[in-house]
C-alpha cells in the first residue's frame, strides 16, 4: 500500500490551510503504520508504557468522533474505545483487534468529521458543548487543537515506529 500524503498549501485561506494541515497530520500517522502486520501494530514498544500505533490510531478515532461529532455537531455518539470504567480502552488491545478494523473505523471516522465541518464557517460555534467546558467552540479552535492532536502522537508514532523496525524519517 502506497500512503500519499499532500503537503499543506503555502498560499491560501485560511480554512483551506487549516483543512491540508489536518489531513497532513492524518496522513503522517497512515504512513508511520504503513507496511505493518497487525502484531508490529499491537506492540507497545516503550514499556511500560502500553502506548502502540494501533492504539494510536484507535485513539484517533474517539478523538475525530469526539470534537468533530459530538462536540461541534451535538451528535449522539458514543466512544468506540474507551468508557468510565477504562478510560484508555483505546490502548488496551488484544490479539483479536486489527489493523483492518482500527483502520476502517478511523476513515469512517474521518469522513464523517469532513461531512460534518463543511456545515460550519470557521468563526460558527458548536452546537454541542466539550466535556471539559459548557462554552461553544469554534471550528476554527477545533482544527487548531485536531492539528496539536496529530502533531503530538506523530512524534509518538515517529518513536513507536522506530523502535518496531527501525524505520525513521517523516
Amino acid at each position: 500500500m502506497t500512503i500519499k500524503r499532500t503537503d499543506p498549501a503555502t498560499n491560501t485561506d485560511e480554512r483551506s490551510m487549516l483543512e491540508g494541515f489536518l489531513d497532513y497530520h492524518r496522513q503522517t500517522l497512515e504512513l508511520k503504520c504503513a507496511g505493518l502486520d497487525d502484531a508490529q501494530l499491537r506492540t507497545a514498544s516503550v514499556p511500560p508504557s502500553e502506548l502502540s500505533l494501533m492504539g494510536l490510531v484507535r485513539h484517533m478515532a474517539d478523538v475525530e468522533r469526539n470534537w468533530f461529532r459530538r462536540v461541534l455537531a451535538n451528535e449522539d455518539a458514543e466512544p468506540l474505545h474507551y468508557s468510565d470504567e477504562d478510560p484508555d480502552g483505546e490502548f488496551h488491545l488484544t490479539g483479536t483487534d486489527t489493523r483492518e478494523e482500527a483502520y476502517a473505523t478511523w476513515q469512517a471516522e474521518m469522513a464523517t468529521a469532513r461531512r460534518n465541518a463543511a456545515r460550519f464557517a470557521l468563526d460558527d460555534v458548536s452546537e454541542g458543548r466539550s466535556r471539559f467546558t459548557e462554552e461553544p467552540i469554534t471550528l476554527r479552535w477545533i482544527y487548531h487543537h485536531m492539528i496539536e492532536e496529530y502533531a503530538r502522537h506523530n512524534g509518538h508514532a515517529d518513536l513507536l515506529r522506530e523502535r518496531i523496525d527501525g524505520a525513521t524519517g517523516e
